[in-house]
């Protein structure tokens, strides 16, 4: 066991502050990480906040993660000293169930989360807001030489968050696409829909960022809240994909849809959403969820994000400005991602 500086809540809804945690040693299977930068994600804040159930504390979270290897164990065999490495929202899985055989390894029941979740020796995982981290090679992602490490981190979250329901629903040349909300999951999305060729169109609360998103890639912009402008989107799209963490009314937004259209939902309203059933029924629409991908589509999705020069647009941070960052976050006040510069913690 060794320790290392991190940046943790002591107590649900206490402000974060230094701290020393303890990591295990590294074993034969586990890559020894020298933390660069940790993106904060939206479910960190609601995490440590105690709004998605209760925690052990003190919590350090971050599943948003790039660093340099500075050991390896002797069994592993994908990563030597030095290179440019990254975690994102998992560490470990049981590696045998159907999920896992599959490459899901998101939907294996056994999943450990990279912080506040039960690691396989019982003890509590913390994440990525630290000096360092250690995890089994198996959930370890290769960073490609080009990108950004600071602009890479957010992929690692909201990057697949995206990726992995555009790439499953077929989003590219010929098809219409809207994503709905233009934050931290949002901008990135529309970089990705655009690049694979699809035709992207934002629809946000207002029209404040409309600027920011044809600039991004979309090639329309409507705003929600203009009942006339949703009225004239009846039917166009084949893909939407809802990062919304408030309310919203379904019907509405499945109105959009063309026949056979299919509507993801990313986001996680604290809220049940109502639903009625001709809202699917009439034009054989389809409402599903996504969470993130499993390791193999992660890498895929940096790999294609190297290869088209996407990060995400951030807003870098020392760790004294964490708990103003999850304020600003909360109130949408950040283009579009906050990354911690971890390097400063000592």
């Amino acid at each position: 066991m060794f320790t290392t500086d991190a940046f943790a809540a002591p107590a649900e809804g206490a402000p974060l502050g230094a701290a020393s945690i303890t990591r295990r040693d590294v074993g034969p299977r586990d890559v020894l990480i020298d933390v660069s930068y940790c993106g904060i994600c939206h479910t960190d804040i609601h995490t440590v906040r105690g709004e998605w159930g209760p925690r052990s504390y003190p919590l350090v979270p971050g599943h948003e993660i790039v660093g340099t290897v500075a050991a390896v164990g002797a069994e592993v065999t994908r990563f030597a000293l030095g290179d440019r490495v990254g975690v994102g929202c998992m560490v470990g899985s049981c590696g045998t169930c159907a999920s896992c055989r599959s490459g899901q390894e998101q939907d294996c029941a056994a999943r450990v989360g990279t912080y506040g979740d039960t690691d396989t020796d019982g003890t509590i995982t913390q994440g990525g807001y630290a000096g360092k981290i250690v995890v089994d090679q198996n959930f370890v992602l290769r960073i490609p030489d080009g990108l950004d490490p600071a602009g890479t981190a957010p992929l690692l979250c909201a990057g697949i968050t995206m990726y992995s329901p555009l790439r499953r629903y077929g989003a590219g040349p010929g098809k219409k696409v809207a994503v709905i909300g233009l934050g931290g999951l949002g901008h990135i999305g529309v970089k990705l829909a655009a690049t694979m060729g699809a035709e992207v169109t934002v629809l946000s609360q207002t029209l404040k960022k409309r600027e920011d998103g044809m600039r991004l890639g979309a090639t329309h912009y409507h705003a929600t809240g203009d009942p006339d402008a949703l009225a004239g989107l009846a039917g166009q799209f084949d893909l939407m994909i809802s990062t919304l963490s408030a309310p919203f009314d379904l019907a509405t937004l499945l109105s959009l849809l063309a026949p056979g259209g299919t509507l993801v939902n990313v986001g996680i309203p604290a809220e049940p959403l109502a639903l009625h059933a001709f809202s699917l029924i009439m034009g054989r629409k389809t409402l599903t969820g996504s969470l993130f991908g499993g390791i193999a589509e992660t890498q895929e999705m940096l790999d294609f994000c190297a290869a088209n020069d996407i990060t995400a647009d951030i807003e870098v941070i020392t760790p004294d400005a964490i708990n103003t960052a999850f304020d600003r976050v909360v109130a949408s006040d950040v283009r579009y991602r906050f990354v911690i510069d971890t390097a400063t913690l000592s």
